[in-house]
């Protein structure tokens, strides 16, 4: 990734439609109530997100979420995410997703991603994949991050997944707390762990915890800028501003709208660099 020539990396980004596979609509009214809370229905192919960043000089980590276990629908391939980022390596970083449920399964293949394929870290969403983080089921999984030295996501906070569906399509809010993370900041110092999107309810337990582990960052996806809470974008302009990252949560939040509400939100001028790109070029070992 040619980063002097990018003007942003964007963290945070799902794939949204297999080529690979046939569609499969098992549980497609979760998209349905996720289009309407975030009032999008774009499902870009992975080969149309590229051209989009492409042409924005945006790079971006992308990843998919497997669920399969507490859902029961079929993945996005991790392969095939990694196989688009090996062909576009100018704009693209993969991250691959791995139900924690599978364990010690869920860990060869987080070890054959990695070094048989080159993906960069992973992405976890304890309210979709139905655990606790601090579930010791997903640590052989976590075991093989570390292991690479690589960084994991962990959505945190609200879920636009199942809003506003019967009983929030069963999913459990409290699974994202972040401060669920705290433990395994603790025996995974060698991981870095990425706080995914400002926390809604649970805004100051992230800070909390991002600022007491130092192997904790905070992504701001999944909400437009103008609506963080005061305390994040202060803690952002001080003690935390070098852990602190730019990720849209696109195809549901563009980078355009995200970064166009960026500029307003009352981030310092010198802090911003390193949030639109800097912090992760050196998370992402680029820099």
């Amino acid at each position: 990734m040619d980063i002097e020539n990018l003007i942003a990396i964007d963290t945070h980004t799902h794939a949204e439609v297999s080529c690979w596979n046939p569609f499969d609509n098992y549980g497609e009214e979760y998209d349905r109530a996720a289009d309407k809370y975030f009032r999008s229905s774009r499902r870009p192919t992975i080969q149309e997100s590229i051209d989009y960043y492409r042409e924005r000089k945006i790079g971006f980590v992308m990843f998919g979420v497997d669920a399969e276990s507490n859902m029961g629908r079929r993945r996005i391939p991790n392969e095939e995410i990694a196989e688009a980022a090996q062909k576009n390596p100018d704009v693209m970083i993969a991250f691959g997703s791995v139900d924690p449920h599978k364990g010690k399964m869920g860990a060869r293949e987080a070890r054959r991603l990695i070094e048989e394929h080159g993906v960069r870290g992973f992405k976890f969403h304890p309210t979709v994949q139905g655990y606790h983080p601090y579930d010791r089921m997903a640590w052989p999984i976590y075991e093989v991050i570390a292991e690479h030295k690589l960084p994991a996501v962990f959505h945190t906070g609200h879920s636009g997944i199942g809003s506003g569906m019967r009983c929030g399509g069963g999913l459990r809010l409290e699974y994202s707390n972040p401060m669920h993370l705290d433990d395994v900041a603790i025996d995974f110092p060698d991981m870095q762990i990425i706080m995914a999107h400002p926390s809604f309810p649970w805004q100051d337990e992230a800070l909390s915890v991002a600022t007491h582990k130092p192997n904790v960052w905070i992504d701001l996806s999944g909400w437009s800028p103008k609506y963080f809470p005061k305390q994040l974008v202060q803690y952002a302009n001080t003690l935390l501003k070098d852990r602190i990252l730019f990720g849209s949560d696109y195809p549901l939040i563009t980078p355009d709208r995200w970064m166009k509400d960026f500029e307003d939100a009352g981030f310092k001028p010198e802090v911003m660099p390193g949030i639109l790109k800097g912090n992760a070029a050196r998370l992402l070992g680029l820099s």
